[in-house]
């Protein structure tokens, strides 16, 4: 692959060309403006862009077109006519050689394709930029120090770095987001941007999917109550109240699961799910999931919070389910670890969750599967940690015994080390796939 100068390397990079050397298609999926075509045009030789009206028109005429050029071909915004998707299903079955066709889109078509592409066509999730790729880019940084890849091999790898970031920096990194365009904005037109990214989600995204939307002011609302609920689990009826405070007159449940479901298809929403072990006497853990935008910076832009008024300790009311109180930055720190963790675990095949007890005594805020081994992961906003923030995680090690193959607290503290018990202390900038 040969990457042009004013390209930013992803983490996607390598699994994409991994893939087109082993499959014929893949479809590289994610919200809006994650940089999904500029990434696909890294690979690309021959590129057909559906959302340019002369290209869709041709397409439309003749279909079979998006099957002819040097591969890989890249057909982009492929939603805006989806018979593409089973033109590209069929073309894979008369030759199944790799590194044929890349798909991209933002949103899942109302009309589905004739078949779902199994077995022909594989998905590659692509998320908002990490902090070890937004670090990468800046002038003396090297890579990330610790890898979660060698942590789930379950050698127990020893740990000694040290970082510079403090809590400023991650409350600029946390408002500032992972859309790789919107890093090139600064204050007021960083702030529209993301606003109008949010405005066109309502007003126009959503309706061109085909999903109509008969009260934007509404979704809106539940959009901010939704934000206000990041990293917890509280439940949708307590964003539902929360969105119409002082109203009397609620949205159905059916309007506002419609909400979350049309917004999950957009990859919008970002809801961990729960952890649901296999075999385990852990068998009374709660199911509903954790809540998490696609990027931290559209929940920053909703709940109108700016880094100074992060840091200094913005209040936000807990979610039911959620014991003991706790600041808006934590939230949104603890969303922007998961985020990444997503992110390195996609890169290593691994699954990501959480677990809560049905007690609410013991929680731990990520668990990551590898197999039958699991990693837990707590989050800390802080830079010390004590024996009381790796309490659940020790409670779980006794459970588990040899099936938790190694433990570790993110934090925003200035050096990674492993602490008396074993367990892996990593602040967040130092942590890569």
């Amino acid at each position: 692959m040969v990457t042009s100068f004013d390209y930013q390397p992803r983490i996607a990079d390598d699994d994409l060309c991994e893939l087109l050397d082993a499959l014929p298609a893949i479809s590289i999926e994610g919200p809006r403006a994650v940089g999904k075509t500029r990434t696909a045009l890294e690979c690309a030789r021959t590129v057909y862009a559906l959302d340019d009206p002369e290209v869709l028109r041709e397409v439309r005429a003749a279909p079979r077109m998006i099957t002819e050029g040097e591969p890989p071909i890249l057909i982009d915004e492929w939603q805006r006519f989806p018979p593409s998707w089973d033109v590209v299903r069929r073309a894979v079955d008369e030759d199944f050689s790799p590194g044929r066709f890349i798909l991209t889109g933002s949103a899942r078509p109302e009309t589905r394709p004739a078949h779902s592409g199994a077995g022909r066509i594989v998905t590659l999730r692509m998320w908002t930029t990490t902090l070890a790729e937004r670090l990468a880019s800046r002038p003396g940084r090297g890579g990330p120090e610790v890898s979660l890849g060698s942590l789930l091999t379950g050698d127990r790898p020893g740990i000694d770095a040290s970082t510079d970031l403090a809590v400023e920096d991650y409350a600029q990194e946390i408002v500032a987001g992972g859309f790789p365009a919107w890093r090139l904005a600064r204050g007021r037109g960083h702030r529209i941007l993301v606003e109008g990214y949010l405005h066109r989600l309502v007003e126009h995204e959503l309706p061109m999917a085909g999903h109509r939307i008969r009260n934007p002011a509404a979704l809106r609302r539940w959009l901010t109550a939704y934000a206000a609920s990041t990293s917890t689990v509280a439940s949708y009826e307590a964003i539902r109240d929360a969105a119409t405070s002082g109203e009397k007159d609620k949205p159905a449940k059916t309007t506002t699961l419609a909400y979350r479901d049309t917004l999950e298809a957009m990859w919008v929403l970002e809801p961990l799910p729960a952890w649901l072990p296999v075999g385990s006497h852990l068998s009374r853990l709660k199911r509903g999931p954790k809540h998490h935008l696609a990027d931290t910076a559209l929940a920053a832009s909703l709940l109108n919070a700016s880094p100074e008024a992060l840091v200094a300790g913005h209040p936000v009311t807990p979610g039911r389910g959620h014991s003991g109180s706790r600041t808006l930055l934590g939230a949104l720190f603890e969303s922007l670890v998961t985020h990444d963790l997503r992110v390195y675990a996609q890169t290593a095949d691994a699954r990501v969750s959480h677990m809560r007890t049905w007690t609410d005594q013991q929680e731990v805020d990520v668990i990551i599967e590898s197999g039958n081994d699991v990693l837990a992961v707590e989050v800390k906003l802080g830079a010390e940690v004590t024996r009381r923030d790796t309490r659940h995680l020790r409670w779980l090690r006794d459970r588990l015994g040899p099936g938790l193959i190694d433990a570790m607290v993110v934090n925003t503290g200035s050096r990674a080390y492993r602490d008396p018990d074993g367990i892996a202390i990593v602040p967040a900038g130092l942590l890569g796939a």
